[in-house]
């Protein structure tokens, strides 16, 4: 680790809502063994979001890089996972870079909403119309997965989806609580078969 990391990972902190340990719910990674670090602040404002309590990053308290690290690498786990709220709100360069000196793969979501930061192994991008993404993030795109509610979702993610390497795996996922959703991108995904469906499969096992 150079001197300047060294510094980094002794004095950054970021607000945490929460950290556990469970499987990947959704996309390509789904039932795969993660470690979440969920970080506080979040301006996006989705209202159907079901993480509302991580919007006001002031109310989460601060952890130091080096003790999130740790507390990544001492469970058994495949990949970790920042997520949040908006985790591109903060700089990730030093979280991204403890956690891979410590041999551990590292995973984002994000809504692009704010300039790209860190070295990850694998970007998930939910692009959201409440808040347009940032440029910065379409090349780093590995997966694309859009929260559909109705038709101009759908308009909405091929839109995004032309700005993203052509190799990105697409997704679109139904909004848990409309129902009609699911149907429309059933319907979808037999006429455009470029797209696949992405479920919330940590909510129907009932677990984190």
């Amino acid at each position: 680790m150079s001197s300047q990391n060294a510094i980094a990972t002794n004095i950054r902190t970021y607000p945490v809502v929460e950290t556990f340990h469970s499987v990947q719910g959704e996309g390509y990674w789904t039932g795969v063994n993660a470690f979440f670090i969920r970080l506080g602040g979040c301006d996006v404002h989705c209202p159907w979001c079901d993480t509302k309590e991580s919007w006001n990053a002031k109310r989460h308290p601060q952890y130091y890089v080096a003790d999130l690290a740790k507390l990544a690498h001492q469970v058994s786990t495949a990949i970790v996972i920042i997520t949040g709220g908006e985790p591109l709100m903060h700089d990730l360069s030093s979280l991204t870079t403890a956690i891979k000196e410590l041999g551990m793969a590292v995973h984002l979501e994000t809504s692009g909403a704010y300039p790209y930061s860190g070295n990850f192994d694998w970007v998930t991008f939910s692009p959201k119309q409440f808040k347009s993404p940032h440029p910065s993030i379409y090349e780093h795109v590995n997966e694309i997965k859009v929260v559909i509610t109705g038709e101009y979702d759908l308009k909405w993610a091929e839109q995004q989806a032309a700005l993203v390497p052509p190799e990105t795996l697409k997704y679109l996922q139904p909004e848990w609580n409309t129902p009609k959703s699911k149907e429309l991108i059933f319907k979808y995904v037999l006429a455009n078969p470029q797209w696949r469906i992405s479920l919330q499969t940590h909510k129907f096992l009932q677990i984190r």
